[in-house]
Formats: C-alpha cells, sequence, structure tokens
C-alpha cells in the first residue's frame, strides 16, 4: 500500500545500462591511448595542425602556378627559415644578454638586498620574537654545542671527507649538449616529415578520412572538414597577425623606456603569445628581471611591467574579441578547461595545442548527431533557445534576468517579433506542461508573475510600480492576461480612453476567454498602442453585454479576434463572428489565429470579408496598412 510516498523509480532497462558501461569503458580506452601514446602522438598532432595552418599558403602557391611538390616544399622551407631565424634572435641576444650579467652584479645585488629587507629579514624577525617565546622550553638544548666540540676532541672519531667530482672535458661536455637537445631535435624532425607528407598528400588524406567517418553521408562530412579548416585557418591567420603586431608594439615601447635588447623580447612576447595564458607572463616576468638587473631603481621595472599589461589588456580585451569574434565557436570557460586538460595530459605541448584540438571536437559535435554533446559543452551557441531560457527563468521566478534579456533583443527587433518568437513560444513550452500536469500551483504562480512582470516592464512600467503591482496580484487567481490589462486600465480609465473617440480610430481586440487568449489579446493591444493605434481590450462578457453607455458605432475601426487554440475554439469564434457580423455588418474584422505549434500551419478563414493573420508582427502590419489607407482616403475626400 502507497503511504503517499512516490513509487520508487524504475531501474534503467538493461541495453541503456549496458551502452552506458560501453560509452565510459570507451572514454577510459581513449583517455589511456591518449596519454601513454603521446611520444607517438604528440609530434603527429602538432604536424596534422601545422599542416591545416599553412594549408591556405601551399593552395596559393599552386594558383600562382607551382606544382603540388614546389608549392610544399617552398612552404615548408620558408616556415623552417622563419623558425631558425626567430630561434637565432632569441639565441644570439640570450648570449649577450649573458655576457653582459657581470656589469650589473652590483645592481644585481643591491636588489637582492633591498628584497631581502622587505622579505626573509622581516620573517627571521617574527620568527627571532617567537624563539624568544618559546625559549624556555629549550633550556636543556644549550649545552648541545658545548657537547659537541668535546666530542671533536676525542682521539679516533671519524674525519668528514668531501668527495668532489672533475670538471668535465670538452668531449663530456658536447655530449651533454647533444643528449639534451636530442629529444627536441627529434620531435622537431618527425614534426617536418609528417608535416611534408600530410601536405603532399593532403587530398588524399581528406578522401581517406571522408570514407573512414562518414563516407555515407558526403554532404555532412564534407561541410564539417570544411568547417573545421576554414576555423582553424582563420584561428591561425588572425593570432598570427595578432602576435606580429603585439611584437612590434612591445618592441618599440620597450625600447622607448630604455630597456635593453627591446627585440629579444619583442621576439619572444610574439612566440609565447601561442601559449595560452602562461606565455605572456613568462615574457613579462623574464623582462622585468632584466630591467631589475639594469636599472639601480624601481622606475624601470615598473615600466616595463606597465607595457606589458597596458598591451596585453587592450590586446585581449578590445583587439582580439573583434578580430576573432567567432573564429573558434569556442566558449571562455572551454578553453581555460581544455588549456588544463591537454596541458595534464601532454605537457606544454598540450597546452599549445588544446585550442585547435578542441575546436576540432566542437565542429565535430556540430556536424555529428552522435557528437553533439560537444557542441554544448564546449562551443558558444547558448545552450538554450530564446523560448526555452524564458520559460525556465519563469519557472524559477527570475523576471529580472527575463527583462534584461528582453532588452538586448528589443535593441534589434520589435517588440511584436519578441512576442512572436520567444513570449508566445515560451508559453506553449509552458502549455505542454500543464497539459501533463507537470508543472505544480506554485511553479504556475511564479510563470504568471514572471510574465506580468516583463510585459509591465517592457511597457515602460517603473521598478516601483511592478513591485505594488505584485502586492496588488500576490492572492488574485485571475490570468496573466487580465492581470495586465488590469494594470492598464488603472492608468488609462474604465474604458481605456474616451468614449467619444474620433469617427473610425477605435480598434476593438477581443479574445476567446481562455487564459492563453487573455494574454494574446493584451499583449496584441500593447503593440498597437505603441503604433499609436487606439487599441482596446474587450472580454467576451461585455461584448454579450453591449457597448459601454455612451459610446457609438461611428468610432470603430476594425474588430481583431484573437484565439490561441482556434481548432478548439472553432465552435465559439464561428457564434462571435456572426454575431459582429449582425451588429456591425460594415466594420472590417481581422483574425489573429496562431498556429497550434510554432511554425505551424495559419487557419483559414471560414468568414467573408475576415482578415486572418497568424502573428503579432504580420496583425500590426496589416493594422497599420488600415489606418494609412483609411488616412489616404480622408485626405482625397477632404481634397
Amino acid at each position: 500500500m502507497n503511504d503517499g510516498q512516490p513509487p520508487d523509480p524504475q531501474p534503467p532497462p538493461a541495453s541503456v545500462r549496458r551502452e552506458v558501461a560501453l560509452a565510459i569503458l570507451a572514454g577510459t580506452a581513449v583517455l589511456a591511448l591518449l596519454y601513454f601514446g603521446r611520444e607517438v602522438l604528440v609530434p603527429i598532432t602538432l604536424a596534422l595542425i601545422l599542416s591545416l595552418a599553412v594549408a591556405p599558403i601551399v593552395r596559393l602557391l599552386r594558383q600562382v602556378g607551382l606544382g603540388q611538390v614546389i608549392a610544399v616544399l617552398t612552404t615548408a622551407a620558408g616556415l623552417a627559415v622563419l623558425l631558425v631565424g626567430m630561434l637565432s634572435v632569441i639565441g644570439v641576444q640570450m648570449v649577450q644578454i649573458a655576457q653582459s650579467l657581470p656589469q650589473y652584479e652590483s645592481t644585481i645585488r643591491l636588489k637582492a638586498q633591498s628584497l631581502r629587507g622587505l622579505t626573509l629579514d622581516r620573517v627571521e624577525a617574527i620568527e627571532g620574537a617567537a624563539r624568544k617565546v618559546t625559549d624556555h622550553l629549550g633550556e636543556a638544548t644549550a649545552e648541545a654545542p658545548e657537547l659537541s666540540a668535546a666530542a671533536a676532541s676525542v682521539p679516533g672519531r671519524a674525519v668528514p671527507v668531501e668527495v668532489r667530482t672533475p670538471r668535465p672535458g670538452a668531449l663530456e661536455r658536447l655530449t651533454q649538449v647533444a643528449s639534451s637537445t636530442w629529444a627536441p631535435l627529434q620531435t622537431a624532425g618527425i614534426v617536418l616529415v609528417v608535416l611534408l607528407f600530410a601536405l603532399l598528400e593532403h587530398e588524399s588524406l581528406r578522401d581517406r578520412f571522408i570514407r573512414l567517418a562518414g563516407g555515407a553521408d558526403l554532404r555532412s562530412t564534407t561541410t564539417a572538414i570544411n568547417d573545421a579548416g576554414e576555423r582553424l585557418s582563420r584561428f591561425f591567420v588572425s593570432q598570427f597577425a595578432v602576435n606580429f603586431g603585439v611584437g612590434l608594439v612591445l618592441w618599440a615601447g620597450l625600447a622607448l623606456v630604455g630597456l635593453p635588447h627591446a627585440g629579444l623580447w619583442a621576439v619572444l612576447t610574439a612566440v609565447l603569445r601561442f601559449v595560452p595564458y602562461v606565455g605572456v607572463v613568462a615574457a613579462a616576468l623574464s623582462a622585468g628581471l632584466l630591467a631589475a638587473a639594469v636599472d639601480p631603481g624601481w622606475t624601470l621595472v615598473l615600466l616595463t611591467l606597465g607595457i606589458f599589461v597596458l598591451v596585453e589588456v587592450v590586446v585581449s580585451q578590445l583587439i582580439e574579441p573583434q578580430l576573432y569574434g567567432h573564429t573558434t565557436g569556442l566558449s571562455p570557460l572551454s578553453v581555460v578547461v581544455s588549456a588544463i586538460f591537454w596541458s595534464w595530459l601532454w605537457g606544454p605541448v598540450g597546452l599549445i595545442v588544446s585550442t585547435p584540438l578542441t575546436l576540432c571536437l566542437v565542429v565535430a559535435g556540430r556536424h555529428v548527431k552522435a557528437l553533439g554533446f560537444l557542441d554544448v559543452l564546449l562551443g558558444d551557441t547558448q545552450a538554450l533557445t530564446l523560448p526555452q531560457r524564458f520559460y525556465q527563468r519563469a519557472l524559477s521566478g527570475d523576471a529580472d534576468e527575463i527583462i534584461a534579456a528582453a532588452r538586448v533583443f528589443l535593441k534589434r527587433r520589435p517588440f511584436a517579433a519578441y512576442c512572436d518568437l520567444v513570449l508566445l513560444r515560451a508559453m506553449y513550452l509552458a502549455r505542454q506542461d500543464l497539459g501533463v500536469g507537470a508543472i505544480s500551483p506554485e511553479q504556475q504562480h511564479k510563470v504568471r508573475g514572471a510574465i506580468v512582470a516583463v510585459v509591465d516592464a517592457l511597457g515602460g512600467a517603473t521598478r516601483s510600480q511592478r513591485r505594488r503591482y505584485a502586492r496588488a496580484t500576490v492572492l488574485d487567481d485571475i490570468s496573466a492576461g487580465r492581470l495586465l490589462r488590469d494594470h492598464r486600465v488603472e492608468a488609462t480609465g474604465k474604458w481605456q480612453g474616451s468614449l467619444t473617440a474620433p469617427a473610425g480610430t477605435v480598434v476593438l481586440c477581443l479574445g476567446m476567454g481562455s487564459i492563453g487568449d487573455d494574454l494574446a489579446t493584451e499583449l496584441l493591444v500593447r503593440i498597437l498602442r505603441d503604433l499609436r493605434i487606439d487599441a482596446r481590450h474587450v472580454l467576451i462578457e461585455e461584448v454579450v453585454d453591449g457597448p459601454p453607455p455612451g459610446a457609438t458605432a461611428e468610432s470603430l475601426s476594425m474588430m481583431c479576434v484573437v484565439s490561441v487554440l482556434p481548432l478548439q475554439h472553432a465552435e465559439r469564434r464561428h457564434a462571435v463572428m456572426s454575431e459582429i457580423h449582425r451588429r456591425l455588418p460594415q466594420l472590417p474584422v481581422m483574425s489573429l489565429l496562431f498556429p497550434e505549434a510554432p511554425g505551424g500551419p495559419v487557419i483559414r478563414s471560414e468568414h467573408a470579408g475576415e482578415l486572418v493573420v497568424g502573428s503579432f508582427e504580420e496583425a500590426a502590419q496589416h493594422a497599420m496598412s488600415h489606418f494609412e489607407g483609411r488616412n489616404e482616403s480622408l485626405t482625397a475626400k477632404s481634397a
């Protein structure tokens, strides 16, 4: 017997558990392969990424008229000359700095003493004060030096012997240098060889990859490869241009403040900027150390670090967002996480290639359905659509965030488009959950309050007015549309305007009586009033009771009938339309009949002279056209 407790959740079927287990095993195997095979995978990955970066140069050389082999060799030679040139500049400058270090020995000692006075000496003073407090606990240890001296004078005691390794000869030094440089040279050689073959077999490798990855769907696979290649090419070209510009600016700035070897720090910074996060910091600290060794004071150090900080802030916050934009398609958090992951997996090389590798994963997630979670986790696209975000925030009662997002939307599109594309579609989601009983009464109240707050805020209500409305309606059990109508009636009067309006200026908007109809009708009224049309929201019971006292049929220009469920309310709408035609046979009628689902077909008209529209934007356009035509005819008659 169930004691009011929810039923125990059913365990997932065996097939689902098996798929989860296989996914975990596959992920573990991939991580193990990446980690234990890094000695082979790292140079191959570097070569493939470099091939994607320089492939546009090869294509350009081929368009000029060079053959495939000549174009590849020319590109590889140019890349090698560039890298050797940068390394030569850095090496020569470093040798010069090492030769000039004895000149700065006195300055370095003074700086070291100054820093010691600011740090270690103060720490030692604190330790000395603490030691005086605890001296009485260690009085027994005061005789230890005397005992040690006595023991040292005892005959036959062992004498400590110091063993010194002889200084290595020239051959041994050469062997040590060769052994230390062999691993980087070996990696560079593998990268160069793989790069050459990757460029020479570029078309063949692409065809093979298409055959393996998606031979049955050539269009999707080709789109994914082209997308990845274009994004990587734009990213590398933009990054190279930015780093080159940063190097020139730093060269000029550091030379201006008088830092020696400004060219070295410019080239070093341009190269290290390819290493995310830590590259610029390492270059700045190295330049700061040289400035501290050169200048007896601290002015040059502060100026050097200030130039690095200023240039990096301007570039990272202003220039790179404009140049890169959505070139990579990565979210900022995914860039940080990927840098940590790949640097843990592959060390410094993993940090360098973290962004290109993650970019490839995002592209795969966008074009391969089974890997779609990668695009959601790592991409910069919104995880939720605007209607989903509206509904989710409304369920949480977070109206302020919805209002902020709506104001951003309204800078590009009108309020009618916001109602069509965001608010109304969010109401479809709420109606689906309400139909299956997935929304609790408390959540329904939050959704209603959020809708009222958002529409009031977009309509110009101040924060104090919204708080007053919220307090006044917190216990009301009426729809959001009628609440919004009541708020507007409070400002415009019971009949929402003068009953003696000029002839042909009033538009009556009538809903079919459901919660959604009331809201859609009030939204339409507000849209039309923003267009300076005297629109008024009337209820079905008000129409049945007849027009208000003093109102005239001549003041009416149009009747708008609104239904969010036109198929369910077909009989009611038919009766209303018949009554309108009986009372006001000459009055134009526009029916705003929303599709049963977003993007669905619009309901056809069943009455003569009835204009059917399916969106707020379309209704606003037809209302404006109606009044413009009426004004033109009045102008022609008066003329």
